[in-house]
Formats: structure tokens, C-alpha cells, sequence
């Protein structure tokens, strides 16, 4: 009798520990299959998002000691990348669900956000940079671009501006300055509209491209901008009207100490204008003298050298470029996006 009961208690336990280890491979072949379907459900945006997520968190790991708490950005990248993922997984899931039935909310919340989420990325990425940007070079190399601002245009452009300063002018400056923020929205609002989503997602992919060049430049050459370099060389602040106050308290709350180079403004609104005038060319003729006005604007109200804007001016041309290259790759427009258009009829 006591043999069988011991018996029966080490079969119980063995059958726990089975169950135990049955429920752990359910759950890590659930986990893999979850990965898997977000995969195949991302596209080219991701494919670059993932890719520099991947590539910075290596350049954390290997130049982490001008930093500190290392595993605390490692785990961050790590929580973007599966928010990311569970997005793009989502929408997938939500899709195939609408194709059985009809939209609802949930279907066309997981379509929302699959497609606006970029803007917040791009957004993750530059307040990030405040933290990354010593990741290789301890230094600042603002020197280096002041001398190519006077040896190019004979002064130093942001002080050189201060002679022509009016509230009125300033007030022209800090609005085109704030443009920035609404090209890609107004772009991709269009596109998104008209659920012309291999366009919508080749302009943020362009954009995607440009930022990581720029992202990655910024930590290898740190550079902090005239704000910060040449305090007290200025005779007087800038006074203007609302946006001159809007940028400020945007400023006060956002601005990033560093990555001044290549200016992530105008490489920005240098890829969003090319995706219109790839996508929308009548939006590119409306958008062309904005942009100049802002690329101007970047130095005048000190927040960028002349270098700055023509390195961004490179990164944003080179994120189109390439992005076209990216985009022509199979798979670059998720199979979910491609067919929401004939779902939403319904």
C-alpha cells in the first residue's frame, strides 16, 4: 500500500511537471507564431524602424560607457520594437476578422494606429538623441562647422542675422520654422484619405530613411548648434508674436541638447517634399517655398548652422532615394494595408 502511494505521488508529480513544461512550449510556440504573423505583417516602414532600433541598441551595448543606465535604453528600443510589432500583428489579426464580418471600432482603431504611429516614433527617436548623443564622441564638434559657415559664406551666419532682426520678420521666421511639423501630416493625411496606402507608406518610409541616416550621423559627430555654442553673443533676444511664442514654450519643453547635424528639421521636410513630388506634385509647388523659408528660418532663429541644413538637405534626398529602392521590394506594403480599402466599403 505505501509503495503504490508513493508510486501514485511521484506520477503526480511527473504529470505536473509535464504539464508544467507542456504549457511553457505552448506558450513560447505561441510567442513565435505571434512574432512570425507581425513579421509578415509589416512592411517597408518597419523594416527600417526595426533596423535601426536594432542597429543603435548594438552601438549602446558596444560604446556604452560615455552613458549611463545602459540596460534601461536597451530595454526601451526592445518595448518600441514590440509595440511595433504588436501593431503591426493587430491590425493583421483585425483585418482578417473584418473580411468574416463588418468594421468596428476595433478594426479601425488597430488601422489608425498601425498608420499614424510613425509620427510618434520619429518623435520617440530625436527626444532620445538628448540621451544618445555621446554615445561615441564624448566632444562637440560645433568648431568644425562654424569655420565651414565663414569659410562658405564669409560670417557667422547666426550672429550675422541678428542685424536684421524685427518682431515682424521674426515672427515669419519662427512660423516657417514651424511648418516643419505639417508636411508629412498634411501629405499623409492626403494619401491616407484617398487610401492610397503604397503611397502613404513610401513618403513615411522616405522620411523613415533620412531620420536614420541623420540619427546615426548625430551620434557619431555631436553637435550642439549656435543656442547653445554661442550664449551672450547675441545683443538681445527674439521678440515676435504667437508662433514666436509657441516655438519658444515648444523649445522649453522639447528641444534636444545636440544632434544639431544634419538638421533633422530639413531633412524631414526635404523627404516630405520629395514623396510629394513623387505622390502629389501639386502639393510639392505648394510646399517649395515653405520649406526654403524654413530652411532659412533654422538659422536665423539659432537653432542650426548653414552645415546643418545642407547635411539635411543630403539625408532627406538620400531617404527618398533609397526609400524608393526599399519600397520597390516585395512585401514593402503589408497584405492587410493593400486590401483595407475594399474592407472599409462594406
Amino acid at each position: 500500500m505505501k509503495d503504490t502511494e508513493e508510486g501514485n505521488c511521484q506520477g503526480g508529480e511527473n504529470a505536473v511537471a509535464w504539464t508544467a513544461e507542456a504549457a511553457r512550449f505552448r506558450f513560447r510556440t505561441l510567442v513565435v507564431k505571434a512574432f512570425l504573423g507581425a513579421w509578415e505583417a509589416s512592411g517597408a516602414f518597419e523594416w527600417t524602424a526595426l533596423g535601426y532600433l536594432a542597429l543603435s541598441s548594438v552601438m549602446i551595448s558596444l560604446f556604452g560607457e560615455n552613458l549611463t543606465h545602459l540596460a534601461g535604453l536597451v530595454g526601451l528600443q526592445a518595448l518600441v520594437a514590440a509595440v511595433i510589432l504588436i501593431l503591426c500583428y493587430g491590425e493583421a489579426r483585425s483585418a482578417e476578422l473584418v473580411k468574416q464580418a463588418s468594421s468596428t471600432f476595433s478594426s479601425k482603431f488597430w488601422h489608425f494606429w498601425r498608420h499614424w504611429y510613425p509620427h510618434v516614433f520619429f518623435l520617440f527617436c530625436f527626444e532620445e538623441m538628448s540621451r544618445l548623443i555621446h554615445l561615441v564622441n564624448p566632444g562637440w564638434e560645433d568648431a568644425k562647422l562654424m569655420a565651414f559657415d565663414l569659410w562658405l559664406t564669409g560670417v557667422n551666419p547666426a550672429l550675422w542675422f541678428e542685424h536684421l532682426a524685427r518682431p515682424a520678420l521674426t515672427e515669419f521666421m519662427e512660423f516657417s520654422y514651424f511648418t516643419y511639423f505639417v508636411y508629412l501630416l498634411i501629405l499623409g493625411g492626403i494619401l491616407y484619405c484617398k487610401r492610397d496606402w503604397k503611397s502613404y507608406w513610401a513618403v513615411m518610409t522616405y522620411s523613415a530613411v533620412g531620420y536614420v541616416f541623420g540619427y546615426v550621423i548625430a551620434m557619431l559627430f555631436p553637435v550642439q548648434s549656435p543656442w547653445f555654442t554661442l550664449p551672450g553673443q547675441w545683443h538681445s533676444g527674439q521678440s515676435g508674436g504667437p508662433f514666436t511664442a509657441l516655438i519658444n514654450w515648444i523649445e522649453k519643453y522639447g528641444r534636444v541638447h545636440g544632434a544639431a547635424f544634419p538638421s533633422q528639421h530639413v531633412a524631414g521636410a526635404t523627404a516630405a517634399l520629395w514623396g510629394a513630388w513623387r505622390h502629389r506634385r501639386w502639393l510639392f509647388w505648394i510646399f517649395l517655398p515653405f520649406v526654403a523659408c524654413m530652411c532659412v528660418s533654422t538659422v536665423y532663429v539659432r537653432n542650426h548652422y548653414v552645415a546643418d541644413v545642407l547635411g539635411g538637405l543630403v539625408t532627406g534626398t538620400l531617404g527618398y532615394v533609397l526609400g524608393r529602392r526599399v519600397m520597390k521590394v516585395p512585401g514593402s506594403v503589408a497584405n492587410a494595408t493593400e486590401t483595407l480599402p475594399i474592407i472599409a466599403s462594406h
